[in-house]
């Protein structure tokens, strides 16, 4: 006997009590993201592995060893499954040609791939929500997107949960910094551990963001970017932050704080909690004004963010905010030939009215059932036998409130007489 197949490692299956969770969650999200004017794009699952390459970073760990990456074997296109979501937004905004009458607010929601080890938080299959404003060159937008978390945190009752702030600055003082930081980490070399060797040349700011506790003293020490920056970019983060501070939002600056994608400049941000051990990043996201003109669009200015779901669903959970199951209002229940054709016509009239009911299939004694009834959740079962499909009624039993009893109602107005009880 061959053995049973199972999912790939690291990409699980979301199963009906839990997937109702995440569709209550989702949509609480999208009321929050429609409250702030942004508008659901979706993007393919699949997109050239040039765009990442070019939109990421060459060098960063996503593009050198994470992405899901293959050759289309019907015409030999390299592709990849995709690893985050703002490359291909912004690809879809210049291929469409958005941006024509105007700074855009755009929003997704779904599942990202990267080839990861599996851990708590942290999947090769995962679910991000994702926030793109495109068009917009102020500081005011930086801040209103950190607002927008916090309203969020409110929203679902969750604590525990800082912000940390930082500015990579523009281009030109980027490198700068970059030129400093190579020279001191080279005269440090025999200090560095082997994945900074590797990022020494490609990518050195990585390095500041290492974890690796024998490299703390040396990587603390490092030249900070922000001493690098201009009058301009100053200007900007100083911006963002009285913004912040007027709406009472608290913050550390963390000159460490770089992110792992080429594409950002000037604000970056991330939320950060204790709650969920090592994966402790909630939100991040920032600024990138360059990657339109990166990706062959007209210079645009843009700002965006992404929230992990599985992360935020877990700390939801885990401070009580997990949704209720969800149950369907009737449970149609019937015994005999009669009675098993009249409760179809019985289940559709009350769908009609806009009840969720769920007709019993599959046969079964009159106390089978009922349990099954019980097992629902649903309020109120309906019961039919030949004699009440005969008299064109049914019988209602509520099911949760023993205070109610049992009656017989005629079909025609079984959709008043169940309203009375849901909503009484």
């Amino acid at each position: 006997m061959s053995q049973t197949l199972q999912a790939v490692r690291g990409m699980n299956d979301i199963l009906p009590e839990e997937a109702e969770q995440w569709e209550e969650f989702e949509d609480m999200l999208r009321d929050w993201l429609r409250a702030y004017a942004y508008r659901p794009i979706r993007m393919p699952l699949v997109e050239p592995t040039p765009l990442f390459a070019r939109a990421i970073g060459a060098a960063t760990d996503i593009v050198e060893k994470e992405m899901y990456s293959f050759i289309d074997s019907l015409n030999g296109e390299e592709l990849t499954l995709r690893p985050e979501g703002t490359a291909g937004c912004v690809r879809a905004v210049l291929q469409h040609n958005l941006l024509y009458d105007g700074p855009k607010r755009l929003c997704y929601l779904g599942p990202m791939f990267r080839h990861e080890r599996p851990q708590k938080g942290r999947y090769r299959q995962f679910h991000q929500v994702g926030v793109e404003a495109l068009g917009f060159a102020g500081p005011d937008i930086d801040a209103e997107q950190i607002l927008m978390c916090q309203r969020l945190w409110d929203d679902l009752g969750l604590t525990d949960i800082r912000l940390e702030i930082n500015s990579l600055g523009q281009v030109e003082e980027r490198s700068r910094h970059r030129a400093d930081l190579l020279a001191y980490f080279e005269e440090r070399s025999e200090l560095l551990d082997g994945d900074a060797k590797r990022r020494l040349h490609s990518n050195p700011l990585r390095i500041l963001d290492s974890k690796n506790p024998a490299m703390q003293e040396m990587v603390e020490a490092a030249p900070k970017l922000i001493e690098y920056l201009g009058e301009e970019s100053l200007a900007h983060f100083a911006g963002v932050q009285a913004l912040l501070k007027d709406a009472g939002i608290p913050c550390r600056i963390n000159p460490r704080l770089v992110r792992g994608l080429d594409y950002y400049n000037l604000t970056v941000f991330e939320w950060v909690t204790d709650r969920l051990g090592s994966q402790g990043t909630v939100c991040a996201g920032g600024r990138y004004d360059g990657l339109i003109a990166q990706l062959g669009g007209k210079p645009q200015p843009a700002c965006g963010f992404a929230l992990g779901i599985e992360r935020l669903l877990a700390l939801w959970r885990e401070q009580g905010g997990a949704a209720p199951r969800i149950a369907p209002d009737v449970y149609v229940v019937h015994q005999g030939e009669q009675a098993y054709r009249f409760a179809f016509r019985v289940a559709e009239g009350l769908r009609d009215s806009g009840f969720a009911v769920q007709l019993h299939c599959g046969g079964g004694s009159f106390k089978a059932q009922m349990k099954r009834a019980d097992a629902s959740g649903a309020a109120l079962a309906v019961i039919i036998g030949d004699i009440e499909a005969a008299a064109n009624e049914v019988s209602l039993k509520p099911l949760r409130d023993e205070s109610k009893q049992q009656r017989r109602v005629a079909f025609d107005q079984l959709a008043e007489a169940i309203g009375e009880l849901l909503f009484d």
